[in-house]
């Protein structure tokens, strides 16, 4: 799928069968469920993937602090641009996996 394919998704009730779960996560919190994205990454805590997500989720709530824990957990620096850049940054490259 690609970043065209998956943003005219985002008008759909439902996410696209077969995401990964990260990807399913960012459906989510692009159609404001952020608590449902933050369930998807709190389900494989542990995961770089997955905390990579949970800090993206964290800098958006505004907890910066544990947004950076995240970032640490998962072994990447904070992101410098805009939450809307990130989230781009995100999607494009889980969708490429």
């Amino acid at each position: 799928m690609t970043l065209n394919d998956f943003n005219a998704s985002l008008a759909n009730a439902q996410p696209p069968s077969g995401l990964h779960p990260v990807v399913e996560a960012l459906w989510y919190d692009a159609n404001g469920n952020w608590e449902r994205a933050h369930n998807i990454a709190q389900s494989r805590e542990g995961t770089r993937d997955y905390d990579r997500l949970h800090a993206y989720l964290h800098r958006k709530e505004g907890d910066e602090w544990n947004a950076g824990y995240w970032y640490r957990r998962a072994g990447a620096t904070v992101f410098s641009g805009t939450l809307d850049e990130e989230w781009r940054h995100l999607t494009a490259s889980f969708l490429a996996k």
